[in-house]
């Protein structure tokens, strides 16, 4: 005969045991292992640059610092002043560059002579419009300018172009996808994830002569295009 703790014990082991046995549920996608293939994409968009920069200055001799000194400063302010007449504002014109070097002369087994001083001061010259560049640097030439570097061009705004490139870059990843799912007899599914990089290839810029510089008329200088390319990376779902 049972006994009533028996009987008690055996009523509360009971639900407990036919929980243990009951599976947990699931549902055919949980249990499906997700497949993926990982893929990257390039997308290009070519500009015209909308701003100019570029350097002009002058490398001064003289026996003395003074004299290198007030040579150079009064051919460089010439410089600015041209500038200033061509419409270049005093945000537009800095100072980049100011050294000064002796000139020496060396011979074996005796100190260093000094022969003269070698002043070098260079201006940059920021412009909002690329077609002024060879205007502006032929005026700081004829102002007394005997070195000129730097010459560039830039894309104020860098999202011109970049939602058309970024679409290509995903249809350029979607395509290698498709091609890589048939080769395994499969097919591409929805985009897991997206990951954007964004790389400038700067173009080539013709650089002027110095033959150039002798003339009366303005440089020849060509801004040419700018291209940008934009990368994504893309996980497709593989089916």
């Amino acid at each position: 005969m049972k006994t009533p703790w028996t009987l008690l014990l055996a009523s509360l082991a009971s639900p407990v045991a036919g929980l243990a046995q009951t599976p947990p549920p699931s549902t055919p996608r949980e249990a499906a292992v997700l497949e993926a293939i990982s893929v990257s994409g390039v997308g290009r968009a070519t500009v015209t640059p909308d701003r100019a920069s570029f350097s002009a200055g002058v490398q001064s001799m003289a026996p003395t610092v003074a004299a290198a000194v007030q040579e150079n400063n009064a051919r460089v302010t010439a410089i600015v002043a041209a500038l200033r007449k061509l419409g270049a504002t005093d945000r537009e014109i800095r100072t980049s560059q100011v050294s000064i070097y002796p000139q020496q002369d060396h011979q074996p087994g005796r100190p260093p002579r000094i022969l003269g001083y070698q002043v070098s001061n260079s201006v940059s010259v920021t412009l909002g419009n690329p077609a002024d560049v060879g205007r502006f640097l032929q005026a700081a030439v004829d102002a007394g300018a005997n070195t000129v570097s730097g010459v560039g061009f830039t894309v104020s705004d860098p999202a011109r172009g970049r939602e058309g490139a970024l679409r290509a870059a995903f249809a350029d990843a979607r395509a290698k996808a498709d091609v890589l799912a048939r080769a395994a007899g499969r097919t591409v599914g929805r985009a897991l994830s997206i990951t954007e990089g964004t790389a400038v290839t700067p173009p080539q810029y013709p650089m002027a002569r110095v033959a150039m510089m002798e003339s009366r008329v303005d440089m020849p200088i060509e801004p040419g295009a700018e291209e940008l390319t934009f990368t994504v990376s893309v996980v497709f779902e593989m089916r």
